[in-house]
């Protein structure tokens, strides 16, 4: 039997990634699986997204076109983004994905330990700098599903 753990833990702000941000959470994968590069391991776990996350996300870039924002094109997986999100940055087991729009700005950092084939950490941080109410309203509404989907993206390395 695989034992796998995802939870939420605490982040401390300023974080080096986004040193503005005002909106931050993190959640962690203990266990066996991700083995791999941060940037491996977040095509692996972004990269194939189920059909609701697909679903939810074509709704959310229907919805913010209205708006004049930045779409994330699901289902990408090349050099320069993961999920049609760009990379910032990568280093020895991190990789920051993450781009800057008029209502907010926001980072994905993928922080991976590998500590053997049974034992392996996945940490997954958001950070957001809220410009405005609109941003300030978009994460209010959209905290919920992302918890969910982050969760669930995690959930992934289990499964492959």
């Amino acid at each position: 039997m695989v034992i796998v753990s995802i939870a939420p833990e605490p982040v401390s702000l300023p974080h080096p990634a986004l040193p503005a941000a005002d909106w931050a959470d993190r959640h962690v994968f203990s266990g066996a699986g991700p083995q791999g590069t941060a940037l491996e391991v977040s095509k692996r776990m972004l990269g194939r997204p189920p059909g609701w996350i697909r679903g939810l996300m074509a709704l959310r870039n229907r919805i913010v076109s209205l708006f004049g924002l930045k779409a994330a094109d699901l289902g990408v997986a090349e050099t320069t983004s993961v999920a049609g999100f760009p990379v910032v940055s990568e280093r020895e087991g991190q990789v920051v994905l993450g781009f800057n729009d008029s209502h907010l700005d926001f980072r994905i950092v993928v922080d991976v330990e590998a500590k053997g084939a049974d034992n392996s950490k996945v940490a997954v941080t958001t950070l957001v700098k809220r410009h405005n109410a609109f941003g300030r309203l978009y994460i209010a509404v959209v905290t919920p599903f992302h918890r969910v989907i982050v969760r669930s993206t995690l959930g992934q390395l289990a499964r492959d």
